[in-house]
C-alpha cells in the first residue's frame, strides 16, 4: 500500500529556504552603512542645535576652540560609539547564549552577568563610596565575570556536566539572589540609590573615549571569538551527540563560547549598565532573514544590534526633549512589542 494512502491528510511542511550566499554577502555592507548612518544621526541630534555642516567639520577637521566641535567630539561621538559597541556586544552575546543553551529565551542575563555586575557596582558604592564611571566599569566587569563562573560551576555539578537546563536554572537562581541583595542595599542606603539609579536603568550618556579604550580590547577578543566559533556553534546547536559525531570538541567549544559571552556581556554592562531586550530580540530578528547558520548570525547580529541601540538612544532623546529617556527604557519599550510579535508569528507558523 502506498504511503500516501496510509496518511492521506498529513501535510509535510515546506523546506526552509535560506537566502543565497551572494545575497547574504551583499547584506553586510548594507547593514554597515545603516549603522554608520544611525551613528551620524546620533551625533547630529542633541540638546544643542548644530547644523550638518558643523557636525561634519567637527568629525574631519576638529577645532578645539569651537564650542560646537567640542560638544560633538567630547559628548556626542563617544555616546554614539558606546551605543554601537554595546548593542553589537549584547546582540552577539545573546545569539551565542541561545545557540549554546538551545533556549530561544536566553540572553546575557541567563548567566547572571547583569545581576552580578549590578550587585558589584552597588556594593562598591555602598562600601567604598565610588562615584566615577571608570570605577563602575571595573567592578561591573569583575562582578559579571565572577557570577558567570559561579553559575557555570553550579550548573556543572552532578551527573551530565553543564547541560542547558542546569545552566538555565543556576543562572535564574543566582540572578534572583543577587537582584534581591542589590535591592536590599539600595533600600537600606539612600545615598547608594542616588548614586547608581541612572546607571542601573542603562544609559550611554556621559561616556568618553578613555572609558571606551579600556573596554575595547575585551570587546575585540569577545567578538573575534564569536566570529571564529560560528561554524562550531551552528553544529553544536544541533545537539551534543551530533556535534561529537561530526568530530567537534564540545567541551572546548562551550568553554570558549562562554568566555566570549562573559567578555561581551560583562564589558557591555560595565560601559552602559544593564540593558535588556537587545540580546533577546536581535538574534531572532537576524534568524528571520539569514537562517540558522551562526557564521552569518554573528556578524549580522553585531551590525543590527549596534544600529538598534544607537537608534533607541536617538529616539529617547527626541521624544522627551529637552530632557531624555535612558536607552535602557527605550529598548524595553521598543524591544518588548517586537519580541511579542515574533513569538506570535512563530506560534502561528
Amino acid at each position: 500500500m502506498a504511503t500516501s494512502s496510509i496518511l492521506p491528510n498529513r501535510q509535510v511542511p515546506p523546506a526552509t529556504r535560506l537566502p543565497p550566499r551572494s545575497l547574504l554577502v551583499l547584506g553586510l555592507p548594507i547593514c554597515l552603512g545603516a549603522l554608520l548612518l544611525a551613528m551620524l544621526t546620533s551625533i547630529a541630534f542633541g540638546a544643542a542645535e548644530i547644523n550638518a555642516t558643523t557636525v561634519w567639520q567637527a568629525i574631519v577637521n576638529f577645532n578645539p576652540e569651537n564650542t560646537n566641535h567640542l560638544i560633538i567630539q567630547t559628548l556626542r561621538m563617544p555616546r554614539a560609539v558606546t551605543a554601537a559597541l554595546v548593542g553589537a556586544a549584547l546582540a552577539v552575546a545573546g545569539a551565542i547564549m541561545q545557540g549554546l543553551t538551545r533556549n530561544p529565551l536566553a540572553d546575557p542575563g541567563l548567566l547572571g552577568i547583569e545581576a552580578g555586575a549590578a550587585f558589584a557596582v552597588v556594593g562598591a558604592v555602598f562600601l567604598f563610596q565610588i562615584n566615577s564611571l571608570g570605577t563602575y566599569a571595573v567592578f561591573a566587569f569583575a562582578g559579571g565575570g565572577l557570577t558567570a563562573i559561579a553559575v557555570y560551576g553550579l550548573g556543572s555539578a552532578g551527573h551530565g556536566g553543564p547541560t542547558p537546563l542546569k545552566l538555565t536554572l543556576a543562572g535564574a537562581a543566582i540572578s534572583a539572589l543577587l537582584s534581591s541583595l542589590t535591592t536590599a542595599i539600595m533600600l537600606f542606603n539612600q545615598r547608594t540609590l542616588e548614586e547608581v539609579r541612572f546607571w542601573l536603568v542603562g544609559s550611554v550618556a556621559g561616556r568618553d573615549f578613555a572609558l571606551i579604550g579600556q573596554a575595547l580590547p575585551y570587546l575585540v577578543i569577545g567578538l573575534g571569538l564569536a566570529l571564529v566559533l560560528g561554524r562550531q556553534i551552528t553544529t553544536l546547536n544541533l545537539g551534543d551527540d551530533i556535534a561529537k559525531g561530526l568530530g567537534q570538541s564540545t567541551v572546548w567549544i562551550k568553554t570558549f563560547s562562554a568566555i566570549a559571552v562573559v567578555l561581551l556581556a560583562g564589558v557591555s554592562v560595565a560601559l552602559a549598565g544593564p540593558i535588556g531586550f537587545v540580546g533577546l530580540v536581535i538574534p531572532h530578528v537576524v534568524r528571520f532573514f539569514v537562517g540558522v547558520d551562526y557564521r552569518w548570525i554573528v556578524p549580522y547580529s553585531m551590525l543590527i544590534g549596534g544600529t538598534f541601540l544607537v537608534l533607541c538612544d536617538v529616539i529617547g532623546r527626541v521624544v522627551a526633549r529637552p530632557s531624555e529617556l535612558a536607552v535602557g527604557v527605550m529598548t524595553a519599550l521598543i524591544g518588548g512589542p517586537v519580541f511579542i510579535a515574533l513569538v506570535r508569528w512563530k506560534v502561528k507558523r
